[in-house]
């Protein structure tokens, strides 16, 4: 079994900045596929960004490109979304996930955080 926990939300002005973290513990692979998804009120969970814990690449949604970055730290077992020039449209529950294939549907990743909240206020 595998537990993540983020950490890191909280409300922004808009154009501000915000780092959340996932740490992972349990039964994690090194070939996991690390994965943030996001969801904003009456709306369906949407993919935003993902990290191959083993090799490091990386993909992103359009919307956040140039804005969102992801990345791992192996020792601590903990994923980071940093997010920089934030709008109000990325309001919304930050999840993390876990899973071993590349994939931009929910359905695709196996172990999920309990989410956190961020807030961006116009």
């Amino acid at each position: 079994q595998v537990q993540l926990v983020e950490s890191g939300g909280g409300l922004v002005q808009a154009g501000g900045s915000l780092r959340l973290s996932c740490a992972a513990s349990g039964r994690t692979y090194s070939n996991f596929i690390m994965a943030w998804f996001r969801q904003a009120p009456g709306k369906e969970r949407e993919f935003v960004i993902l990290i191959n814990w083993s090799t490091g690449d990386t993909i992103d949604t359009d919307s956040v490109k140039g804005r969102f970055t992801i990345s791992r730290d192996n020792a601590r077992r903990t994923v980071y979304l940093q997010m920089f020039s934030l709008k109000p449209e990325d309001t919304g529950v930050y999840y993390c996930a876990a899973g071993i294939r590349v994939g931009y549907n929910s359905a695709q990743y196996d172990f999920w955080g309990q989410g956190t909240q961020v807030t961006v206020s116009s």
